[in-house]
């Protein structure tokens, strides 16, 4: 391979790296007002020399903002910053933008209700299709949990495998879809996934006792009820009052 070639197979490599990082700073400058709706976004030439880009990188990004529903072109203005009506929330750079605004904990609040009333929903219906190999996995995974009562990183990495066996036996593909999708990036928030300690983990344990214990009986109203209380409950112990 000729040093040219080398270089452009490389650049080639790069351009999609440097699209992402500048898609994601500027989602998150959109997302969390930096540049409001109606405002323009700075001209291709400023942009390119604020990340250190060039045109073509810079053209790549304002098409995937486009996508996302963040900015559309205007002639004679520019690019222009969408209302937020128009903006995919769903797209995990628009998530994880907004759980960092000022209103962020609106939004995990709204998060903790979709999971209540999906999950819930789940769980009733995890109870419902039970099988024979449901049951075994669901129990080897409340014994791994429980071996894992003192050591709380451990448990939460176990606790979200928990809830994915009961989403997968309920057999609802497009409520499992949104959860994860909407959930992804909320863990990796710290104000959702809150301080680890053993007394939440305890606490946690015992509510997923209580879901399991219903599924097993087969117990659908039961199942929705004591998944209801476990997601409300956690959050309410691990909510924080403030944005960190």
């Amino acid at each position: 391979m000729t040093a040219s070639a080398a270089l452009s197979a490389r650049n080639a490599r790069r351009r999609p790296r440097l699209a992402a990082a500048v898609v994601e700073d500027l989602v998150t400058a959109i997302v969390t007002e930096v540049y409001p709706a109606g405002s323009a976004l700075p001209p291709e030439n400023v942009l390119c020399d604020m990340f250190e880009v060039s045109r073509t990188v810079i053209r790549e990004a304002t098409t995937a903002l486009t996508e996302k529903g963040l900015v559309v072109s205007q002639q004679g203005r520019g690019t222009i910053v969408q209302d937020s009506a128009h903006w995919s929330l769903l797209d995990p750079m628009v998530l994880a933008a907004l759980f960092q605004r000022d209103d962020g904990l609106n939004y995990l609040d709204n998060l903790i209700e979709i999971r209540t009333a999906l999950e819930a929903s789940m769980a009733a219906k995890a109870a419902e299709r039970l099988t024979a190999d449901d049951a075994a996995e669901l129990t080897a995974q409340l014994e791994k949990l429980d071996g894992l009562l003192g050591t709380p990183a451990g448990y939460v990495h176990e606790d979200v495998k928990f809830h994915d066996i009961i989403m997968r036996i309920s057999g609802d593909r497009l409520s499992e879809a949104i959860i994860n999708s909407i959930q992804g990036k909320a863990l990796k928030n710290i104000n959702y996934s809150g301080k680890l300690n053993v007394d939440h983990v305890r606490d946690t344990h015992a509510a997923h006792k209580q879901v399991y214990d219903a599924i097993m009986k087969r117990d659908g109203e039961g199942a929705a009820r004591a998944m209801r209380e476990h997601i409300q409950g956690s959050w309410k112990k691990r909510r924080p009052t403030s944005l960190k």
